[in-house]
């Protein structure tokens, strides 16, 4: 059992890196002065779903969920 234990801390750790590099590379949620004048309307700002912040958002959440289930795993005694 210690194996998997070490396994899952592993993989655990890469997710938090991971995790930390997404975050990052997500652009601030503030619009700016982009939003006086209506810029925020363009292609990209409605097709959010199929551009790159549209998948970094939704690696974040996997990313965050894989988190969440291996850090209570971790923090259970069966190992």
């Amino acid at each position: 059992m210690a194996i998997v234990k070490t396994i899952l801390t592993v993989i655990f750790i890469i997710i938090s890196i991971a995790l930390t590099v997404i975050i990052l590379m997500q652009e601030s949620k503030s619009a700016g002065l982009g939003a006086i004048s209506g810029a925020a309307d363009t292609y990209w700002g409605k097709n959010k779903g199929r551009s790159m912040e549209g998948m970094l958002i939704r690696l974040t959440r996997i990313f965050v969920i894989l988190f969440i289930v291996i850090a209570a795993v971790l923090n259970t005694n069966i190992f």
